[in-house]
């Protein structure tokens, strides 16, 4: 779906439904391909869902071999942001302090920038010297933070088109990128379920800064970028990882050949899924006997072009999520070994209009902490 050209003129109209309570009717107004841009200031509070976490438990992440290649999701405490907020854990926290670390250089692309905490860390690391570079996409280029960060005199590019500069990423020093479903926002990091993962890795960081400046340096946005990966393979020790961009890397194709690889299981969290040919795919899985559940967004999930009916039709387990806010996940996990994530709806937008990144995962640890994610989510979330 094409961004809206006036969006800022929805302010006035976005303020008014804050101030009379009207957030999550916001929320669900949206339609599919819209991310959670709304600021909340005052969120529902003395609810609680079936299956999220309330309290300040431990996040769930792990480190593989000394930190190499790390997961973290969202905690989301829906009856109690300030817990989110100052839970030293969350998903927040753990992007300031790898930003902390940086010692020469920033490179961030950012949908959304919506968050005080990460403005501060990279205002901050410009304070000791460090070079910090922001892509944004424009829809979002007025929100406060981000105004913030180019007044502190860090360089931001903006996309300046209809379609979505939709990526969440960060590069550090040449050496280790961030990336994830994980939108720099409150919502992203308090309420909406989300993943991040953080890999170091000098291969993997030169994808991301060679894509990183195809926008920046030379204004290179959706189907015009270049499809110039350096390293579409990187193999750690830890398993191999394909990294794709989209659209110039045929993303969507990409999924569909590593999903037909599925042997015994699939799981998949869509926060978005219109693509027919996936939805086939899947289907096509079911009925060859491999097991396939999964869990899609509930806003946008009854429109006709969402894959949920068809895929309810095959009788496969399809569940439409219990966070009262957003499901966020973009995740498919083939085999309990295969993790497909990163800022990539299953959408013709992301694979045809929108700038997104992909990686494909092969490492049954990661898996498994994506599947613990998954059944989380299952355990709340309605037939």
């Amino acid at each position: 779906m094409a961004k809206s050209q006036s969006s800022r003129r929805l302010l006035p109209l976005l303020i008014l439904l804050l101030l009379t309570g009207g957030y999550t009717l916001w929320q669900r107004w949206q339609t599919q391909d819209t991310e959670e841009g709304t600021r909340v200031t005052n969120p529902t509070t003395g609810i609680t869902d079936s299956g999220e976490r309330t309290t300040s438990e431990p996040i769930i992440s792990g480190a593989l071999s000394q930190g190499t290649f790390q997961v973290f999701f969202s905690n989301t405490y829906q009856n109690d942001s300030e817990i989110g907020k100052n839970d030293p854990e969350n998903i927040d926290r753990q992007l300031s302090q790898f930003l902390s670390t940086a010692t020469k250089e920033i490179d961030g692309a950012l949908f959304e920038l919506e968050s005080s905490l990460i403005a501060k860390a990279l205002i901050e690391a410009k304070g000791r010297g460090i070079q910090v570079r922001i892509v944004a996409e424009s829809d979002y280029l007025e929100n406060p933070e981000m105004q913030e960060v180019i007044a502190a005199g860090i360089p931001v590019v903006e996309d300046e088109r209809s379609s979505l500069m939709h990526n969440k990423f960060f590069v550090v020093d040449g050496k280790a990128v961030w990336t994830g479903s994980y939108n720099v926002t409150d919502n992203g990091a308090w309420r909406n379920n989300n993943n991040a993962v953080l890999i170091n890795s000098p291969e993997l960081a030169e994808n991301y800064r060679t894509e990183f400046d195809e926008m920046f340096l030379r204004n290179e946005f959706g189907p015009r970028s270049t499809s110039n990966t350096p390293h579409t393979l990187v193999k750690l020790p830890e398993g191999d990882i394909y990294n794709y961009f989209s659209p110039e890397d045929g993303v969507a194709e990409k999924i569909l050949r590593f999903v037909k690889l599925a042997k015994s299981r699939i799981r998949f969290l869509a926060f978005s899924f219109t693509d027919d040919d996936l939805g086939d795919l899947l289907v096509e899985k079911h009925r060859q006997g491999i097991d396939v559940a999964g869990v899609v967004e509930s806003r946008g999930s009854g429109l006709a072009h969402s894959e949920l009916a068809k895929l309810q039709a095959a009788g496969i387990d399809v569940r439409t999520d219990g966070n009262k806010y957003v499901m966020h996940h973009k995740v498919i996990v083939v085999d309990n070994t295969w993790t497909i994530l990163g800022s990539f709806n299953f959408t013709a937008n992301a694979a045809n209009s929108n700038d997104e990144n992909l990686l494909i995962v092969k490492n049954p640890k990661v898996a498994r902490m994506f599947e613990e994610e998954y059944q989380r989510i299952a355990a709340a979330a309605s037939n």
